[in-house]
């Protein structure tokens, strides 16, 4: 019966880093539209930057993000020139009274740029937004990328978060997904970050993957819990080859099966709590103490296009190819092909290509969804203060779901909507039941869990 359910609460839905979701944008949102958006940003509001490097020195073929394998670096500094014009174009039509509280690098691989190249690129930054003291800066990070030169540079720029991609330490499953990293580097990495104060690390796992057991996984789990990190994101793989085709390499036979992904995810978990971090949402576990576990605990954890965030900024923008931002009116992706997006910035400095504005419907059904996916539930009473229009029919939505549900997914307890320790971690399953545009959406998904 567990299995049944299981499977057939697995089918593929959206993430939900976003509501509507990115297959929902269309190309009415465009340069002129954007340039409007950030012009109207003022003091009270707060902004966060999303810079994006779409290369990598290896392709690991388990990735999904928007990034192509270079061994020449020429590409990396013709893109970087672009992104500089991007910045300072971005920069010119915010205001300076808006302050930037935290900044990510992503990619890609940030860190195969040369030291020089990412103080410059911070430099450029400082330039065209005004930093908050506290601001959080975090990178994403390939041990194999790193040396002595590229941590200095790392600590040069303020670096206060590393966050560490390991996927899975068993070397047969590194050879199936084309990511060799040893334990020993890994330790390296935090090792060093930790020497120049770097104040909190965070580690990647993967479940799902190709020729992954029980047993390989709990070695990795245990593994990365030796190192103490500040955060752990447990993600599944998401097998999406349609989209990203350097997945047709990995052995589809070799994958496990939906019940043995929920099994892994499971074991891993547990594992995790008992070691003593505090789940956080469906997919990351953090120290008590960590600003994720905390604001899991008040009622202030977010989630955006990176995943959950204690981030409270109101506006985030994204830069570099294919980034996607979130400003009060809504969403904007820039032009994906790194070709494509370095041409419309020599041209004009926006490469926005398309995007979404937000309704007063869609922003009752994004409150209601980043609650579920965040805390598991959500109290009418507060839906009705912030979003009163559309409160009744949301509501009635919520309590014919519960009254349907055969599974025990959730329940109505006095003014609130929750999920079951059952139904948790079928959050995803769950909030697409808000989801209005799901019906008509292009988009394919990944599974569930």
């Amino acid at each position: 019966m567990q299995d049944a359910l299981v499977e057939r609460l697995s089918s593929p839905v959206p993430r939900y880093t976003s509501y509507p979701t990115a297959p929902h944008f269309s190309e009415s949102i465009g340069p002129d539209v954007y340039a409007d958006w950030l012009g109207a940003l003022g003091p009270a509001n707060r902004l966060s930057l999303y810079a994006h490097i779409p290369y990598c020195d290896r392709l690991c073929w388990f990735c999904a993000c928007h990034t192509k394998q270079t061994l020449r670096y020429e590409p990396v500094e013709a893109y970087l020139k672009g992104l500089h014009a991007e910045i300072a174009a971005i920069g010119g039509r915010v205001s300076r009274e808006v302050p930037v509280t935290a900044l990510h690098f992503g990619g890609g691989s940030p860190t195969l740029l040369r030291p020089a190249d990412m103080i410059a690129l911070k430099h450029c930054l400082d330039r065209s937004f005004a930093f908050a003291p506290d601001a959080e800066i975090s990178v994403e990070m390939d041990p194999n990328d790193l040396d002595e030169a590229r941590h200095d540079a790392l600590a040069a720029i303020g670096m206060t978060r590393a966050s560490l991609g390991i996927q899975d330490f068993d070397p047969k499953v590194q050879k199936a997904i084309n990511r060799i990293q040893t334990f020993e580097q890994t330790r390296g990495v935090v090792e060093a970050a930790r020497a120049r104060d770097v104040g909190s690390v965070n580690c990647d796992i993967l479940y799902g993957l190709p020729f992954q057991t029980m047993e390989t996984l709990a070695q990795t789990v245990r593994a990365v819990i030796s190192l103490a990190p500040d955060r752990i994101a447990l993600f599944g793989y998401a097998h999406v080859p349609w989209m990203k085709k350097h997945q047709t390499m990995i052995d589809e036979a070799a994958l496990p099966g939906i019940v043995a992904r929920f099994e892994q995810m499971s074991m891993a978990a547990d594992m995790l709590q008992a070691a003593g971090y505090e789940g956080i949402g469906i997919d990351h576990f953090a120290l008590p103490a960590d600003g994720l576990a905390v604001a899991s605990r008040n009622g202030t954890l977010r989630r955006n296009f990176q995943g959950y965030t204690d981030d409270q900024a109101d506006a985030l923008v994204g830069l570099g190819a294919s980034a996607i931002g979130q400003l009060p009116q809504g969403y904007v992706q820039n032009m994906p092909a790194t070709g494509e997006y370095l041409r419309r910035v020599e041209e004009g400095g926006l490469a926005a290509v398309c995007g979404y504005a937000l309704t007063q419907e869609d922003r009752a059904r994004a409150w209601v969804i980043e609650r579920v996916m965040c805390d598991f539930g959500f109290s009418f009473a507060d839906l009705a203060a912030r979003h009163r229009i559309f409160a009744a029919t949301i509501r009635a939505e919520a309590c014919g779901f519960a009254a349907a549900d055969r599974d025990g997914l959730c329940r109505i307890e006095g003014d609130r909507f929750l999920l079951t320790p059952a139904g948790q971690p079928f959050a995803r399953t769950v909030a697409a039941v808000f989801d209005a545009h799901l019906a008509s959406g292009r988009g394919r998904h990944s599974m569930a869990v």
